[in-house]
């Protein structure tokens, strides 16, 4: 598809999600997001009134493609097998192409303060995941399912950084075997 076809609200994400994902939120200006978009300042603060209102959007459809990806991952799978298949969503995440960390890690960096909107999106996708991980934790049979839950974010919370920084594979295969050892078959 063209790119005159793709609305300007779409061309506008679909840039910010790549620009922001790539090089930082902060470092990329609205001049350069409407310049690569090919749309006018006018339509930029029509669609997004401000700039953190574009990075919330541009959070919001990461959580759901990824909220996608988990919901398919664990589809009809039995309660241990769904449970891995849950982390092996993020351990292939860090394999690929371009991987830069995690973008809900990477955007709270960048935005401090807790009750920003664009933190208040971080927080929502992170509550999410640790009510998956947490129900999925209880289906398991484990006897402390928060206390699980809260050690699988922190597995995830590392895979994603480690990721980026060491070997990718062995990042995944690392996070597969902590999941698969933490619950035993």
């Amino acid at each position: 598809m063209k790119s005159a076809e793709v609305h300007p609200k779409d061309r506008l994400l679909a840039t910010a999600s790549r620009l922001f994902y790539a090089e930082g939120i902060h470092a990329v200006g609205v001049e350069r997001l409407v310049s690569e978009a090919s749309v006018t300042r006018a339509t930029f603060y029509r669609h997004y009134p401000t700039k953190d209102d574009l990075v919330a959007a541009y959070l919001t459809e990461t959580s759901r493609r990824i909220r996608e990806a988990v919901d398919e991952a664990r589809a009809g799978k039995p309660p241990r097998e769904a449970l891995v298949s849950t982390l092996a969503v993020v351990g292939d995440a860090t394999c690929g192409e371009d991987f830069r960390g995690c973008q809900f890690l990477n955007a709270a960096a960048e935005y401090p303060d807790p009750e920003s909107q664009v933190r208040k999106v971080i927080d929502d996708h992170r509550q999410w995941f640790f009510s998956v991980l947490r129900a999925e934790a209880e289906e398991v049979g484990h006897p402390e399912p928060d206390h699980a839950a809260r050690v699988l974010i922190l597995l995830r919370d590392g895979a994603l950084h480690g990721g980026e920084l060491d070997d990718a594979k062995t990042v995944r295969e690392t996070l597969r075997r902590a999941v698969e050892e933490y619950f035993p078959a």
